[in-house]
């Protein structure tokens, strides 16, 4: 499942769902709205672009590492801090393919995929360049 939302999700459940017999790993990545002087996170997506290219990017993980299931499933719309933004599940028959396969698929959303967002707090709001925009 590739999915972008502006609802939170249940992480257990979405675990759940993901997992089958043949399966001896499990991984997953959470990424929350961390506390860097900030009030919250405000996310945009081209979503149309956004999923196909997380499904490029799952396609890819399927083809570079031995995996069986990949889950991305990517918040939008104004997240206070402690908030649930992005959740990764990769399932493996074992956990080396499984963790590498996580942190492929992490790094290539932030490289690629058009999601931006915007710090907002008492000192106001600004947008955070995007991976590919850093120098």
């Amino acid at each position: 499942m590739i999915s972008i939302t502006t609802e939170d999700f249940d992480i257990n459940a979405m675990i759940t769902r993901s997992k089958s017999s043949e399966m001896g790993a499990v991984v997953t990545f959470l990424g929350t709205v961390r506390d860097d002087g900030i009030d919250m996170l405000h996310f945009e997506a081209y979503e149309g672009v956004a999923i196909r290219e997380m499904e490029s990017i799952q396609d890819e993980a399927f083809e570079k590492f031995d995996i069986q299931s990949v889950d991305v499933i990517h918040r939008i719309g104004e997240l206070p801090v402690g908030e649930n933004i992005v959740l990764i599940i990769v399932g493996a028959g074992h956990r080396k393919e499984a963790f590498r396969a996580c942190e492929y698929i992490l790094e290539r959303i932030k490289e690629s995929v058009p999601i931006w967002k915007k710090e907002i707090g008492d000192s106001g709001e600004r947008w955070i360049p995007g991976e590919a925009y850093r120098s």
